[in-house]
């Protein structure tokens, strides 16, 4: 019976493994075991270092808006593969299971809600849906959002995470650079305050274009924000990089943001900014209805 009492025996460390996985959260940043609920209490805040852990774009919205005054703006738009691009694996079953994976279309969340029962248009990347990539959708979106922004005249506060633009559209994709930047002026015209939120990681043509152009330009604490990765950037230069490189701390110390902020303080932080950019502008006002 020595046999059975073996298998029982794997059966049960399998079984507990399991449990403990579930109980557990590695920080990737410091590497400490720390336990869930006391991340999923703090923020998500690694206890042990201050790591900002991911949060899902449910979570985003909770953390930066009022309860249940979000409603989200076209959601149903879709990409589709104009090159019929294939690597690996076509990027059409790439979609697929991305959208499988998350329940979204797309990369981005655009909507409108209220933050302390101010009224701003919201944008969330989604980097569980194909690493919060940006291709002719996401671009759209945004542009959409602004259109209404400018017309409801309400602040546009973006939230990247993102590994750039996707290449599985190529020039489409690239394109969206301009796309979103032409539309961020247009904000600008308007007198219209655009925040960005930066959190780890936003890189490439993100970082290239529409998140850095904000009027204020926030960032999550340690978040690594850049164009190219270190690896390359190490490999291409043939040097190592000096530590914290990319990350929000030394961004701050050179001029490239304006502000880090920890997640507890983030919402008062966006509606004391939001008040001296926008005195005049009514509290509360604006359409409610979804697109």
């Amino acid at each position: 019976m020595s046999w059975l009492r073996k298998g029982q025996s794997n059966d049960t460390a399998k079984g507990t493994l399991n449990v403990v996985q579930g109980l557990w959260v590695k920080c990737p940043l410091c590497r400490a075991i720390v336990y869930r609920k006391e991340v999923d209490r703090n923020f998500k805040l690694c206890p042990k270092c201050g790591y900002h852990l991911p949060l899902s774009v449910q979570e985003r919205i909770d953390l930066l808006l009022d309860p249940h005054s979000f409603h989200e703006w076209d959601a149903v738009l879709a990409p589709g593969d104009p090159l019929a691009f294939v690597d690996t694996r076509s990027y059409a079953e790439r979609l697929d299971a991305s959208q499988t994976k998350t329940g979204r279309r797309d990369a981005i969340v655009t909507g409108e809600g209220r933050l302390h029962d101010r009224q701003v248009v919201l944008g969330i990347f989604d980097f569980g849906f194909m690493g919060g990539s940006m291709g002719s959708v996401v671009g759209e979106k945004i542009c959409r959002a602004v259109d209404r922004a400018v017309e409801r005249r309400h602040p546009f506060l973006l939230v990247t995470t993102s590994g750039g633009a996707r290449m599985q559209e190529g020039i489409l994709a690239l394109m969206q650079m301009a796309k979103t930047a032409a539309a961020v002026a247009r904000l600008h015209e308007a007198g219209i305050p655009f925040l960005v939120l930066l959190t780890d990681p936003t890189f490439g043509g993100v970082t290239a274009s529409v998140a850095m152009l904000g009027d204020v330009i926030l960032a999550e604490p340690k978040a690594l924000i850049g164009f190219a990765g270190p690896r390359v950037i190490e490999q291409t230069i043939k040097q190592r990089l000096p530590d914290g490189f990319q990350r929000a701390e030394l961004l701050l110390e050179h001029g490239m943001i304006d502000a880090i902020v920890s997640r507890p303080h983030l919402r008062d932080t966006i509606h004391t900014m939001l008040r001296h950019l926008m005195p005049g502008a009514p509290v509360g006002a604006g359409s409610h209805r979804s697109c």
